[in-house]
Formats: C-alpha cells, sequence, structure tokens
C-alpha cells in the first residue's frame, strides 16, 4: 500500500536512488547526488517535499517552493513552484494524483494563491500529469512549457 508522508534529511539516499532511476530511464537529465537532494529537496527554500512510499521504497516526490523571483524558470516572486517524480515502475498508479492532495493543502496552508509546474516541452508525461491535475498552460519558454494553478479556486483537482 502506497503512503504518504513529508520527506526528512533521513530520506536523502532514498530520494538519490529514485533520480537515479529516472536519468537511467531517460526521464530525467539534471543530477541528483546527496549535495543537489540536501539543497532541493529535504532542505533548502522549499515548503515542503512529500514522498510516496511502498514497504519503505520511494516511489515519488512532489517538492513545492515559494519563488523568490530569481527562478530559473521565470516563476513569479510568491508563486509556488512545483516538481514532481515518479519512479519509472510504478507510473500509472495514482501515485502524482495522491501527491498533489497532499501539496496542495500545503500550499493553502502557505497561503500560495498559484502554483507554477515548468514542464520540459518535449515530456509528454509531464504536460499531461499537469493537465490532469488542472493546471493549464499560461506561457511557453523556447525550452519549457509553463503551466498555472490558481490555488483559491473550489475544486482542487481537474
Amino acid at each position: 500500500m502506497v503512503q504518504i508522508r513529508p520527506a526528512t534529511p533521513d530520506d536523502t539516499q532514498d530520494i538519490v536512488t529514485l533520480l537515479d532511476a529516472l536519468i537511467a530511464a531517460g526521464k530525467r537529465t539534471i543530477p541528483g547526488d546527496e549535495a543537489y537532494v540536501r539543497a532541493h529537496y529535504t532542505g533548502g527554500t522549499r515548503l515542503v517535499t512529500h514522498l510516496a512510499l511502498e514497504s519503505d521504497r520511494v516511489l515519488g516526490l512532489q517538492v513545492l517552493s515559494r519563488s523568490d523571483g530569481a527562478s530559473p524558470y521565470g516563476t513569479p516572486e510568491g508563486w509556488g513552484a512545483i516538481g514532481t517524480h515518479v519512479h519509472p515502475e510504478a507510473g500509472g498508479r495514482g501515485i502524482g494524483r495522491r501527491l498533489f492532495v497532499e501539496t496542495l493543502a500545503a500550499a493553502r496552508a502557505a497561503g500560495l494563491t498559484e502554483i507554477e509546474a515548468a514542464i520540459g516541452l518535449h515530456n509528454v508525461e509531464g504536460q499531461a500529469y499537469y493537465e490532469a491535475m488542472g493546471f493549464r498552460t499560461w506561457r511557453t519558454t523556447s525550452e519549457r512549457n509553463c503551466k498555472r494553478f490558481d490555488v483559491t479556486r473550489a475544486t482542487p483537482l481537474g
């Protein structure tokens, strides 16, 4: 049974293992070593990182940060910035949806009104996932399709 919980620094190596599996499957190009994970998923300026676990194996994660306006993706200051990663062997099991329920609650608790997902133009699975969650394209760059979610709307999932 899949359980969702916030990540802690003790989860760093398990998150590295997940990111390595995504790199090996060609679904991630950014390295995910321990220093990167500590800076972006278990520490740093994130608001929360939720993990999806089954038998203590990390099957997915979703991170939510508050943009300071200096985002490499151009996320507006004060908006949430979201990232989602699901193990290549765990796709299609509803893990992303379950993670987003928890992340949306955290976004509301933090007073965010908008969340942006900056997805690579060729990441068809990522585009479809965020559309299914209710994110809508609001701008496109040369490398990314940027989708936004209105946190204040009544229906949490599209």
